[in-house]
């Protein structure tokens, strides 16, 4: 009887598993579509033709990249979130995704329930920088003069929920600093303006925020917005450091997405296969010229990610007052 028991129980059991194993060695059988929520030419288009190419020599099957720009690249991720989960339509988005939520009420899809974490691809820090006749030489005294006179003092960035205006405004809220945000059409002209004085703060990508800062000095590092020193610029503090605020932390960051209800076998191989890319020395160097850092990481790794920043980040837009235009 026992026996019976146990052989009946393994038969159900390989009958649940064997559909999911066939499932991954199957699949794909056809064109994968990458989505990128942009324009041709910007990051997430580089980052996406950097990983298409690999995936495509990995799974032997063609990997296109498609364009659906619009909405703060939520026409992108709602197309992704309603496409069929069965692993040829992905996604690559950024922290938009963790932001949207909280400047869009009423967002057709959910970040965190509708979409499916494969792995982290990059994640890019800013340079918290001043221009020279500010006359500021810390964090600690910029903050002060910041505190001093409310508002006077200004940076721009591209949105309100770019990593710029986050690294901003959870400044703001961390410390009591504000400044006035001054919107632009993209980074080019504000990094522009902030050379020229125009703008006496600046919030800037660190490949961008480089030249200028080891230029001639014609802006001021006073500490980077990620966790940990940059072995790029290793002199220059975290804000954390600077000012003894161990949560300030604050990259943007760009992953891998595929349809919830994805098959979980996909997912896996998916993961696996953008882990190898992303080793690629050649992968490497193309994410490094764009600004961005490799991750990498677990499926889980990057949904908690995702997660956390979409809590925490919807008290840095609400307390900003910060809305979608």
């Amino acid at each position: 009887m026992r026996r019976r028991f146990l052989f009946a129980l393994t038969a159900v059991c390989s009958a649940y598993v064997l559909p999911h194993t066939v499932l991954a060695q199957a699949y794909p059988v056809k064109p994968i579509r990458l989505i990128v929520p942009a324009t041709p030419g910007g990051t997430s288009d580089i980052f996406a033709r950097a990983i298409a190419i690999r995936l495509q020599d990995a799974l032997g099957k063609p990997v296109l990249v498609e364009y659906k720009p619009g909405a703060g690249t939520n026409i992108a991720s709602d197309y992704v979130a309603k496409s069929a989960p069965d692993g040829y339509t992905l996604l690559i988005n950024g922290i938009t995704l963790s932001v949207n939520p909280a400047l869009y009420p009423g967002l057709p899809f959910s970040p965190t329930k509708d979409l499916a974490a494969i792995t982290e691809v990059a994640q890019m820090l800013n340079v918290v920088t001043v221009h020279p006749s500010l006359g500021v030489n810390s964090m600690k005294e910029l903050v002060a003069l910041m505190r001093k006179e409310p508002g006077k003092l200004n940076y721009g960035s591209p949105a309100v929920g770019s990593s710029a205006y986050l690294s901003a405004e959870l400044l703001a809220l961390k410390t009591g600093a504000k400044a006035t945000h001054i919107a632009y059409q993209g980074t080019s002209q504000a990094t522009t303006d902030h050379i020229g004085g125009i703008l006496q703060i600046g919030f800037v990508n660190l490949p961008v925020a480089l030249q200028f800062v080891k230029d001639g000095g014609r802006l001021k590092a006073l500490a980077v917005t990620s966790a940990k020193r940059s072995p790029l610029l290793p002199d220059v503090p975290t804000v954390a450091e600077a000012l003894g605020i161990p949560d300030y932390e604050l990259n943007g960051w760009f992953g891998l997405l595929a349809p919830a209800k994805t098959p979980p076998a996909i997912l896996a191989r998916l993961q696996q296969e953008t882990t190898k890319a992303l080793k690629d020395p050649a992968v490497i160097e193309i994410i490094k010229t764009a600004g961005g850092e490799v991750v990498g990481g677990t499926s889980a790794q990057f949904d908690a990610r995702i997660k956390r920043d979409t809590e925490r980040l919807a008290e840095v837009i609400k307390l900003s007052g910060g809305t979608a235009k």
